[in-house]
């Protein structure tokens, strides 16, 4: 199954939607529109997981990576809507732990907004 991502502007961020698998042959392309859209000075980043039902270790490495990246420049990285199986393995490795997960793209988008750091997009 072909990954689709999809970027567009929430209120205090920007939402990148996911549809498909992401695993070792598509993690690549979730890394790289990521890095396009740190590049372009998006640093307040929700991942919409609704359409992801399996996610293996490669994309958590990929995920992990672009936290850091983004932490880096004084931005966040969030996920949301994230399906059950998805949640799983993000708790399993206790990467829920780290990232912020949030039940809605909404709810994600509300943080964004209210923090007053002036380094996010």
């Amino acid at each position: 199954m072909d990954l689709l991502l999809s970027a567009r502007p929430g209120r205090g961020c920007t939402v990148l939607e996911v549809h498909g698998e992401l695993d070792m042959a598509t993690s690549p392309q979730l890394r790289d529109g990521l890095q396009q859209l740190i590049d372009a000075g998006d640093h307040r980043v929700v991942v919409d997981l609704a359409g992801v039902g399996f996610m293996d270790s490669s994309a958590l490495g990929a995920l992990v990576m672009m936290f850091k990246r983004l932490r880096d420049v004084g931005g966040q990285l969030s996920l949301a809507a994230v399906q059950p199986a998805v949640r799983s393995v993000l708790a399993v490795t206790y990467l829920d732990r780290a990232i912020d997960i949030y039940d809605s793209v909404q709810a994600a988008a509300a943080e964004a907004a209210s923090s007053n750091d002036v380094t996010g997009r």
